[in-house]
């Protein structure tokens, strides 16, 4: 009978598991780019970065996505790559709207920017309900970082003591500039276990001929960054619970922020983590992987990210069709 029983609860306990999702940022329109660079295609069969995001996602072991667009775009969306997409994992779609605010919240007049990733994330959280990955539409990430992030969401605790464990695939900095002009990081203070002690975003960040620099004030200093430093790419991994957290700080941030940059400021994935580290309520593991970064900050980017899935394709990374 005590047999039974046990078997009983292992099979409750298997069915209660959820299977990783894989979320991604789509809403922002690439101001900079002068485009709509998640649906521009990079190669002869009209894949787009996206394509080789999923296909990596797939491989690891990832079944469902989660596609947050702007409403307007939901069309071209599934022209493009969701309908395609929705033949081998399971897709949702989700809008980021600038009215999507708590309380008693308005939109200030004139505002046209999105809310910035936390808020995109919280537009997701009626279809979450388990651990999720989230990542930026228009960026490669490369093949490891899947699985790893994939591994580490099947078998990390969710909390421990009360506290959140978070992932966060770290890159080194020379692997993720761009010839073509400056690019915003998240450049990361990693301690000697591996955990995330602090993150900064930096929105300027320059490729010079021995390394990287930044600025703070549009230009007029820069100051030199080591190229091997870790940044974050807005790759993250966190349990469901981490859904309310965000949802908790998000209020506490527009109440701060509206009232001195009402028409600009937006709310960061990484100024919540931060503050729930510093809170003592979740900690980030950081791991770290050697692949390059590849991406369409600018239009200018576009061929050498159609060289570079040229050169996997080549290398046997990726088939031609898939």
């Amino acid at each position: 009978m005590c047999r039974m029983r046990n078997f009983d609860i292992l099979i409750i306990r298997e069915d209660l598991m959820k299977k990783p999702v894989l979320v991604i940022m789509a809403a922002g329109m690439g101001s900079r780019y002068g485009g709509m660079k998640q649906v521009d295609p990079i190669d002869e069969m009209g894949h787009i970065i996206m394509d080789f995001s999923v296909f990596d996602a797939r491989r690891a072991g990832f079944e469902e996505v989660i596609f947050i667009i702007k409403r307007e775009m939901e069309e071209v969306f599934r022209e493009v790559i969701g309908d395609r997409i929705s033949r081998t994992m399971k897709v949702h779609y989700v809008y980021q709207e600038l009215s999507e605010l708590p309380g008693c919240f308005t939109v200030p007049e004139g505002r046209v920017k999105p809310w910035g990733t936390g808020h995109a994330v919280l537009c997701a959280a009626s279809v979450i309900d388990g651990p999720f990955a989230v990542i930026n539409a228009d960026d490669y990430y490369g093949t490891h970082a899947f699985k790893l992030i994939y591994d580490a969401l099947c078998t990390e605790p969710d909390t421990d003591g009360g506290k959140q464990h978070y992932v966060m695939i770290g890159y080194h900095l020379k692997n993720t500039l761009t010839e073509n002009g400056s690019v915003a990081r998240g450049v990361c203070t990693v301690d000697e276990d591996g955990r995330l002690s602090s993150i900064e975003e930096l929105t300027r960040i320059i490729k010079t001929e021995d390394g990287a620099v930044y600025s703070g004030d549009e230009g007029k200093t820069w100051t030199k960054l080591d190229p091997d430093s870790v940044v974050s790419m807005n790759m993250w991994g966190f349990p469901e619970s981490f859904l309310k957290e965000l949802g908790d700080l998000f209020p506490r941030f527009l109440e701060d922020n509206l009232k001195t940059n009402p028409l600009r400021c937006e709310y960061f994935l990484p100024f919540a983590v931060n503050d729930l580290m510093k809170e003592h309520k979740a900690d980030v593991t950081v791991m770290t992987t050697p692949d390059v970064w590849h991406g369409v900050t600018y239009a200018q980017d576009k061929q050498s990210v159609v060289d570079a899935m040229q050169k996997l394709r080549e290398e046997g990374v990726y088939p031609k069709e898939f």
